[in-house]
């Protein structure tokens, strides 16, 4: 079972020239409405390209139309949503802007995000062919609880550190490493991690040295690089793409990964994997609107 534990957001999405700075006021004709959230998006991603009933979520939603509809388009994607909590707290939502070359600038609402508990997830669901999926969209405290006891069960931990908090502490990087089998960050969390952690920025190996877990980083149209533990190195390139939208990408990415890991694949056969299912969902609008399904990967030589 892959179990995703982190954040459902509705995504409000305006489309325009440029990406608003500070102090700037920027018009869109209009604006769309996706599903989203990282651990949604995670979770719609593995589903649509593992096996009926290999995947569920555990996550909180407000009581309003937001987070019904969040709830029917999880069920509707093949994630099991038995997890799934209703609170008082208002549903999370995003707002995106996309730029004309498709580069995005994302605030998060977290809402009923934040009443997501380790206690939403029970023992039960934890053993050795468990693979936990965590994001940086949810409580550090609850993630890690989870994350340490899927390890002591058996299973196995990715953990997205996205996006990576403002005040994170070296003490709460270190136990985010040491409670994962493997990290993945793009380049900027890359960097991030590693002025936390205090070594160079551009030493991944040394990074995934710091714990037991592999780090991986993606790149975007550079693809995608993964250093082990005991300095093993692979890499994988990203397919040459014109990109309609990159929303969501890293989020395929993501659940491309633990559906390779959890069929057993190699590491670098999930990395291309990985690469090529993060490229094809660059193809439509939204997050999730994309996302590509087995069947669609055959073209690119990826099964």
């Amino acid at each position: 079972m892959i179990l995703v534990f982190g954040s459902i957001n509705l995504d409000l999405v305006a489309r325009v020239a440029t990406i608003a700075g500070p102090g700037m006021t920027v018009l869109a004709r209009s604006y769309e409405q996706h599903f989203g959230g990282k651990g949604a998006n995670q979770a719609v991603a593995a589903a649509r390209l593992s096996a009926p009933g290999a995947v569920a979520m555990a996550a909180c939603v407000g009581a309003d139309a937001f987070g019904r509809d969040s709830i029917e388009n999880l069920d509707r994607n093949g994630v099991s949503t038995e997890l799934v909590r209703i609170c008082d707290t208002a549903t999370g939502c995003a707002f995106i802007s996309v730029d004309t070359k498709a580069e995005n600038a994302i605030t998060v609402a977290s809402g009923a995000n934040g009443a997501l508990s380790a206690g939403d997830v029970p023992d039960t669901m934890l053993g050795s062919g468990t693979v936990l999926v965590l994001q940086m969209e949810v409580p550090f405290p609850a993630s890690l609880d989870v994350a340490r006891r899927t390890r002591k069960a058996g299973g196995r931990v990715i953990w997205n550190c996205a996006p990576v908090p403002p005040g994170l502490t070296r003490d709460e990087a270190m136990a985010l490493l040491d409670a994962s089998d493997v990290l993945i960050v793009n380049e900027h969390e890359a960097r991030d991690m590693a002025t936390v952690l205090g070594i160079p920025a551009d030493d991944i190996a040394q990074l995934a040295q710091r714990s037991a877990a592999t780090c991986i980083v993606t790149a975007g149209a550079r693809g995608a690089f993964a250093s082990t533990a005991d300095g093993q190195f692979f890499e994988a390139p990203a397919p040459v793409i014109e990109p309609v939208d990159t929303t969501g990408a890293g989020d395929t990415f993501v659940g491309a990964i633990a559906v390779a890991l959890h069929e057993g694949r190699h590491l670098g056969d999930a990395l291309r994997f990985g690469c090529k299912a993060a490229a094809l969902s660059c193809f439509s609008a939204g997050a999730q609107g994309g996302m590509p399904v087995r069947d669609a990967l055959h073209g690119m030589g990826a099964l």
